[in-house]
């Protein structure tokens, strides 16, 4: 891929400005607005914080000239990229109508390309991988909190910044453990809760090398906010957090933004 010293400013990149009403540039540990990216997406014309959006990058050409689209799931492959902002329903319909290559062909002016027809697989992929390797590394840094019994000990305690359970957790279980949370906060009622996340036990397990994992939690609201980005895409892109529905996810490093995908 090209590098040039400075992406030109292109329609599916808008300048950087504050975001307002707890957007994307809403800081998670301060409550503070602070200055935030944002794209254009290059298929709805939508504008929202990059960290909710799926950035697509071109490879470098083959031998007959042509390069592939390829999903950037940490955003910083180098050269030229567009922004994705829709479902991965809404890209594969898009995709076999034909309305994404045309919308690259706009973004990627200067080069042939193709797309690969199971993109959408692909990108969810990418995005998951994203996520599980910085969950692997808040492990590795001893930020990670395993196992139902130790979560609870430390959530009432006021321990845990950030609560997380599979898509295939039990109901109770959950519910136990998100009443530990608002213990622990002191914020009984409040409604908060644990997210419940696009990956089940066995996905979760096999990432993290353990057995069992059900429910995970961070120790501190800086790892929380090195998760809350990675996880903000994939629940985007999954449709876990509807892209027009203004839940902006900006509070998904804490494990207390109600309305989404919480259990309570």
């Amino acid at each position: 891929m090209r590098n040039p010293p400075n992406e030109p400013l292109r329609p599916d990149i808008a300048a950087s400005r504050p975001v307002r009403n707890g957007g994307p540039g809403r800081s998670p540990v301060s409550g503070q607005e602070k200055d935030g990216p944002e794209r254009k997406c290059v298929l709805s014309g939508d504008v929202r914080g990059r960290d909710e959006m799926l950035r697509l990058a071109i490879s470098p050409a083959g031998p007959d000239g042509i390069s592939q689209v390829l999903p950037d799931a940490l955003a910083r492959a180098p050269g030229r990229g567009a922004w994705i902002g829709v479902p991965r329903t809404e890209l594969e319909e898009a995709l076999a109508k034909g309305r994404l290559k045309a919308a690259l062909a706009r973004a990627f002016k200067d080069g042939r390309f193709d797309i690969p027809e199971d993109l959408g697989e692909r990108a969810e992929n990418a995005l998951q991988r994203a996520f599980l390797e910085r969950l692997g590394l808040e492990m590795r840094a001893g930020k990670l909190i395993l196992g139902s019994d130790r979560i609870a000990e430390q959530a009432r305690m006021g321990r845990v910044a950030w609560l997380g359970h599979a898509a295939d957790a039990s109901d109770d279980g959950a519910r136990k453990l998100d009443q530990a949370y608002r213990v622990g906060l002191d914020e009984e009622g409040s409604g908060k809760g644990g997210l419940r996340l696009p990956l089940d036990r066995a996905a979760l397990s096999v990432a993290l090398g353990r057995d069992n994992v059900v429910h995970l939690a961070l120790a501190d609201m800086e790892s929380a906010e090195r998760v809350s980005a990675p996880l903000r895409r994939l629940l985007h892109f999954t449709g876990a957090v509807p892209a027009a529905a203004g839940a902006s996810g900006s509070d998904l490093s804490m494990a207390a933004a109600p309305g989404i995908a919480t259990t309570n």
